[in-house]
């Protein structure tokens, strides 16, 4: 991302309040945390990931458990 471009927004003692920025700067901004919460979910996903099962081992098992 390029260089931000912020202009404050003070109330009466000055104190910064709202930051405006540029609209292609805000859309940059959510497209990048759009991103990072994607990579957050995978992250999340890949740490509970479970061991993948074949469709026949799956199968077999199912079969089998009916069959107890």
């Amino acid at each position: 991302m390029d260089t931000l471009t912020p202009r404050y927004v003070v109330d009466g003692q000055k104190i910064p309040t709202d930051v405006v920025l540029p609209i292609e700067q805000w859309r940059q901004i959510v497209e990048e945390l759009d991103e990072l919460a994607d990579i957050r979910a995978y992250d999340e996903a890949r740490s509970h990931a479970q061991e993948n099962v074949s469709l026949d081992r799956l199968s077999r098992e199912l079969r089998a458990g009916r069959d107890s």
